[in-house]
């Protein structure tokens, strides 16, 4: 070891271990190292002693050649990994699995065991069943329990097999938000034989928005299952050496203008720019005006933005906030020490260091926004939203006109028409009134975005005071939900007598956990479903959530924006995205007047104000003394004690067959010959069109599989809830509703085309005929295959289904490494090429030369019926060495079986 040394770092009257930079400084000015990339540096110098790191992957990044356009491999291990429910779950049955084939092959089952601290938060499984009612919350999570029995049995079973494995159970808040203002510990330490070590807090997630807690200084990323549960048995992430976007702040935020506004509109910014792949630290004398909870809000939507994270230094802000959230006086004098011992600590006369690019914002142009219709960057400044929904609604009608003649219908695909009569009269809840285009049907404060920001929730708490006050009420039509992070949140909010006027306007507590922004939005009333579907009605929902991709929110609905808590609550009142809601009235006040937005519109000083008084670490303590105990009802679930799994006989966990027929080695790779192309689309499509996820619906071959299986449609669940259940996956895969697969024109859905057949099916349906013809399959994408979220079964759906390849233009970095993951080969078009220069179709059979360790291109032959042949050569977007050793393996827990047993033996 070259580099390697300790120096002790004396806190109150405790020693501690921590690298020592000096033999690397002597040699390098690491002044100009960006604050993530010093922490990448400590990681490698801790692990200098692992074969995974050489000194010169240490002199590389110290360094810090940003003119150098060359691409470095790097292995990162990080302190801990968290998880959610909807992908815990599944890396959970992974590792149960993994335990039944090292026992099969003859090693110690116990030894699959997470190696680094792993904590689960349930948070993905509550629905918005119930709404609007007093007691919304008890009956949602009745119903939560009662569908996931079996998951959560499951995970008390890990949570007793497993060591380093703990559990928040339900009702406690969102992954993110916990992880912020509970789990974080900015300073991580390790009790070892010859002392204690401290190092950087760091992790990895499974769900994207992991990046949240990048805003209290904490080095961390959203990755697949599979990429965590290689990390959970003490595999290293590989990665290439990031390239670090410096983004500054300066000014401050003007009166009425929400951290909402300003993260929109740095998602906007960044998305522009292009930060895919790339690391975003942010710097800048804006940032002594921007809460934890500000930066957190910025940090949680780097996926929307495309970084790989978006990351804030350790400072005097971050110190407040760990006071503020309840955490020990010893904890913030060691986190303070450290950062700067360590020189990862940020002052006024810190030096700002140097990035490959930089960016810049001036915080006092952000002006109120929200983003829609269906992405996140697409911002739109608030006084031009009415028109521009309008302008987007004809667009729509536009394109959606089909040709009626077209004969082509396939099964679980929807052709699209449209009704000239766009009026429809509803009876609810003793109201009549006419649902027209446009027509809000959800406002939703849910969303670790904003929850964790005391200032929007009780800005949204003020406006709903304001607005009770002067009479108003939200439109009958809507569905309002208020979904908060943590059991915080609703304290201080009843404290500071806000709950009140928030209920009276429908907002009424729907659970703790992440609702309407995952699609767990439940059923809107049958009376509003029916209208919109007989009408053919363009509706619309607004919430305060970082997603709202086509389909995502709730299949009735086309149009849907994110924007600040305040503003989802002024648009329940207003009721309709044609209403200008900056110019128009939103309402009629108790003696007849219009009221607008400006009147029932808090001050910063109002807001701050209560925030000052009632948010204290004493609640946060208070409200985090259990964090790990459940109800009663959780606390008495019936689980095993065996180390082995007993797979019981559910539709919510299976064994998976991941690891059936598997071989204590690996077979050669092997070239893919005479494929067949299952999925053909277009740009920008996400895992949400890839991987199941919201409603199963009774006629998708998901539904008819637990029909079949005795299960009614009323007690089908959701998509996620089932991940541990790959029958009901793999039949979900590519079944959004908004997926158009250029090889069944005119349909939307689960279609396809079966060849040379030329048969109309269902995807899942054509996958499970190639593979009982031996056929392998592949899927052709464009621009940003695999954007959004980092679901696993984006790729472990494709792979149960027979594809061994993609071609694309480009990948998303999570998507790509789950493929890799999974055996799945990810090959990209080269610059300019694309499916329709080359004029792939789709109709071809594809076949792809083998490929070796290090190749960075390779040919694909591609045959049409006639037996005309093309060659293309396209790029192996297998990046690393290791990500190689994975994909020789079948996938990244094929290698890690083996060398268990390798080291066993």
């Amino acid at each position: 070891m070259k580099y390697q040394s300790f120096s002790e770092l004396k806190v109150g009257d405790k020693a501690y271990k921590a690298i020592s930079f000096d033999s690397v400084s002597n040699q390098f000015a690491l002044d100009r190292l960006p604050f993530c990339i010093k922490i990448l540096l400590e990681n490698l110098i801790r692990h200098e002693h692992e074969e995974f790191v050489s000194s010169e992957d240490i002199e590389h990044i110290a360094r810090w050649d940003t003119s150098d356009s060359g691409q470095h491999e790097i292995s990162f291990v990080p302190a801990r990994v968290i998880l959610q429910d909807f992908t815990g779950v599944p890396a959970i049955v992974d590792l149960a699995a993994m335990r039944d084939a090292v026992n099969s092959l003859g090693g110690d089952a116990q030894s699959i065991n997470p190696l680094n601290p792993v904590e689960l938060v349930i948070d993905h499984s509550v629905m918005v069943d119930y709404f609007g009612e007093e007691d919304s919350l008890e009956k949602n999570t009745d119903v939560e329990i009662e569908r996931n029995k079996e998951r959560y049995q499951f995970l008390k079973w890990g949570q007793s097999s497993f060591d380093n494995f703990k559990v928040v159970p339900p009702g406690r808040g969102i992954v993110h938000q916990v992880n912020l203002e509970y789990l974080a510990r900015c300073a991580f330490t390790r009790e070892d034989d010859d002392g204690t070590y401290v190092y950087p807090d760091t992790l990895v997630g499974t769900d994207s928005h992991t990046t949240m807690i990048n805003g209290l200084g904490i080095l961390g990323w959203g990755v697949g299952g599979i990429e965590a549960e290689a990390a959970m048995l003490g595999q290293p992430v590989t990665m290439l050496l990031p390239k670090v976007v410096g983004f500054r702040l300066s000014g401050k935020l003007s009166p009425g203008v929400t951290a909402t506004d300003m993260v929109l509109t740095i998602t906007e910014q960044l998305r522009n720019h292009g930060v895919v792949g790339k690391f975003v630290e942010f710097y800048g004398p804006g940032l002594k005006h921007l809460t934890t909870a500000d930066r957190a809000t910025i940090a949680n939507m780097a996926p929307e933005y495309g970084a790989t994270c978006g990351i804030f230094p350790v400072d005097d802000v971050a110190l407040d906030y760990l006071k503020l959230t309840g955490r020990s006086d010893e904890q913030i004098a060691l986190v303070e020490a450290y950062a700067k011992d360590a020189g990862l600590w940020h002052d006024d006369n810190s030096k700002d260091a140097e990035y490959h690019e930089t960016l810049e914002l001036d915080l006092g142009e952000v002006v109120p926004s929200l983003a829609g219709p269906k992405r996140p960057q697409d911002r739109i400044a608030l006084d031009k939203a009415a028109e521009a929904f309008k302008e987007w609604h004809r667009s729509q009608i536009d394109v959606e006109v089909l040709d009626e003649t077209s004969d082509f219908v396939a099964e679980g695909g929807a052709t699209a028409d449209v009704d000239e009569d766009h009026e429809s009269f509803v009876n609810f809840r003793g109201e009549r009134f006419n649902l027209e285009d446009g027509a809000i049907v959800i406002a939703a404060i849910t969303s670790c975005t904003n929850t964790s920001n005391p200032s929007v929730l009780v800005g949204a708490g003020l406006v709903a005071k304001k607005a009770v006050e002067l009479g108003l009420a939200s439109k009958p039509w809507v569905k309002t939900s208020l979904a908060p992070g943590s059991q915080v949140v609703t304290q201080y909010l009843e404290d500071a007598g806000l709950m009140d006027p928030l209920e009276e306007l429908g907002f009424n507590l729907v659970g703790y956990g992440c609702t309407t922004c995952i699609g767990n939005s439940g059923p809107l009333p049958d009376e509003i479903s029916d209208a919109i579907r007989k009408a053919k009605l363009t509706v619309s929902s607004v919430l305060s959530g970082n997603r709202n991709f086509e389909g995502r929110i709730h299949p009735d609905v086309a149009a849907n924006y994110l924007a600040s808590p305040p503003l989802v609550v002024a648009y329940a009142l207003a009721g309709n995205m044609n209403i200008d809601i900056t110019k128009d009235p939103i309402g009629k006040s108790k003696d007849g007047k219009p009221v607008y937005l400006k009147d029932i519109w808090p001050t910063n000083e109002e807001i701050q104000s209560l925030v000052k008084e009632f948010v204290s670490g004493d609640l946060f303590k208070e409200k985090y003394a259990d964090v790990f105990k459940g109800n009663d009802i959780w606390n008495h679930l019936d689980v095993s004690a065996t180390s082995v799994y007993d797979w019981p006989d559910s539709t919510y966990i299976k064994h998976p067959p991941f690891f059936q027929d598997m071989g204590k080695s690996p077979d050669p790779v092997a070239s893919i010959d005479n494929a067949r192309c299952l999925v053909k689309v277009g740009d920008s499509i996400t895992t949400d069109h890839i991987s199941p996820a919201g409603a199963i619906a009774p006629e998708s071959p998901a539904g008819e599989y637990l029909q079949e299986q005795g299960v009614d449609p009323n007690d089908f669940n959701s998509y996620g809830s089932r991940r541990g259940n790959h029958e009901v996956m793999m039949r979900g895969t590519f079944a959004n509703v908004r997926l158009q697969n250029q090889l069944a024109p005119g349909t939307k859905g689960s279609a396809t085309t079966h060849y040379p057949s030329g048969d109309s099916m269902s995807i899942y349906h054509a996958a499970m005929r190639y593979k009982e013809e031996g056929v392998p399959a592949v899927v052709v994408g464009g621009k940003e295959y695999g954007t959004g979220s980092s679901r696993d079964w984006a790729a472990k759906g494709p792979a149960l289904m027979g594809v061994r390849a993609v071609m694309a233009e480009s990948y998303e970095r999570i998507h790509r490494s789950n493929l890799i993951g999974m055996g799945v080969l990810p090959l990209q078009f080269k610059a300019g090429d694309s499916a329709e220069s080359l004029d792939i179709r789709g109709d071809e059979s594809f076949s792809i030369a083998k490929i070796e360790k290090g190749q960075k291109e390779v040919d694909v032959t591609i045959t049409s019926d006639d037996g005309s042949t093309k060659s293309v050569t396209v790029d192996i977007r297998i990046d690393t060495a290791n990500e190689f050793t994975y994909f020789e393996h079948g996938g990244i827990l094929h290698y890690v079986i083996r060398e268990y047993l390798k080291k066993a033996s």
